[in-house]
């Protein structure tokens, strides 16, 4: 492993000279400064992330806020994850993944160890208690997710109210009538979690517009026979579903073919999930994709800008993008 003493030999001048011409702690001459980056370069060093935060220069490193909290479907988090850590090495970063429920605590604990020069956090609820904080750091942050009031921070997700009333849309265009959102586990809702209130919001208002009969069912895992059940006493002319929990999906569509009801024949189903969970159920289901990867790589983006000090828009909404499978079909008249 190269070491500073190696730079600095080869730069011809002392280990401390290095490390002012790498923090900019003191003034180096540009002569010196070149010799430094230039030996930098030929041996490919690499700063310790510690030494160079206890330095004062940049870390290199974002922190990732992902608490799993109970009711998440931890493979659709992980790829956000995973879309964080790709973007960010392009920007020769690495990232700190912080998984454990530590709020407000947690962030300030992060932020003051002086390891990691922004965050990025999920999960966000719509009155969220580290919004305060956030608002105050002295290190840039971006949150994928919205809170009721983003004022002063920097947002982005996909536009989950524009994607609730995109599938509501589709279902009314093919003439049903009678309508369900099958969500998210309870405790996203007590949570307040801001895509699931936001499905639910887009859902409601479209139905309403359209003049549809609809109804709102949280579900959690392995409560599909049970939901499905519940829907049809509570609602016999139900012909469509809207989906936004994505372990349910195949087990719901089970569910209602066993108690009698074929998809799409007699029920249409939509959902709100990535594009590979729609397209492996039996019976591929028309959905809005849920764009992960492309969500965590502007979230890095924003995060480099914010670093290199531009401005950025303090909202970024992605359009709904709907794909038509065979899962929904005209309602049939009787």
């Amino acid at each position: 492993m190269v070491k500073i003493t190696d730079v600095a030999r080869r730069a011809g001048v002392s280990p401390s000279t290095v490390s002012y011409a790498l923090s900019g702690k003191r003034p180096i001459s540009e002569e010196t400064r070149r010799r430094v980056e230039a030996a930098v370069r030929e041996l490919g060093y690499r700063p310790h992330a510690g030494a160079r935060a206890l330095a004062g220069s940049k870390s290199n490193v974002l922190a990732l806020v992902m608490p799993l909290r109970a009711g998440i479907h931890v493979p659709v988090v992980m790829q956000f994850a995973v879309s964080v850590v790709t973007a960010a090495r392009e920007y020769d970063h690495d990232v700190l993944l912080l998984t454990q429920e530590e709020g407000e605590e947690g962030l300030r604990r992060v932020a003051d160890t002086g390891l990691v020069d922004a965050l990025i956090v999920m999960d966000v609820q719509l009155d969220d208690p580290r919004l305060p904080l956030l608002r105050t750091l002295d290190r840039p942050s971006v949150m994928i997710g919205f809170p009721a009031d983003p004022a002063g921070l920097t947002c982005i997700d996909l536009d989950f109210g524009a994607a609730g009333e995109a599938c509501v849309e589709h279902l009314a265009g093919l003439g049903h009538r009678v309508v369900a959102l099958v969500g998210s586990p309870p405790e996203v809702y007590v949570r307040q979690t801001g895509f699931a209130q936001r499905v639910v919001q887009g859902f409601t208002a479209a139905a309403d517009r359209a003049g549809l009969s609809s109804s709102v069912h949280p579900c959690g895992a392995g409560a599909a026979r049970e939901v499905a059940e519940r829907l049809l006493r509570e609602q016999p002319a139900l012909t469509g579903v809207v989906v936004h929990n994505e372990p349910l999906l195949e087990p719901l569509i089970d569910a209602f073919e066993q108690l009698g009801l074929r998809v799409p024949g007699d029920l249409s189903v939509t959902a709100i999930c990535p594009d590979e969970v729609a397209e492996s159920v039996r019976v591929p289901v028309t959905s809005v994709a849920v764009p992960s990867a492309e969500v965590g790589a502007r979230a890095v983006e924003l995060l480099m800008e914010k670093l290199g000090g531009q401005a950025v828009p303090e909202a970024t909404l992605l359009a709904p993008r709907m794909t038509e499978r065979a899962s929904t079909a005209r309602r049939a008249v009787a």
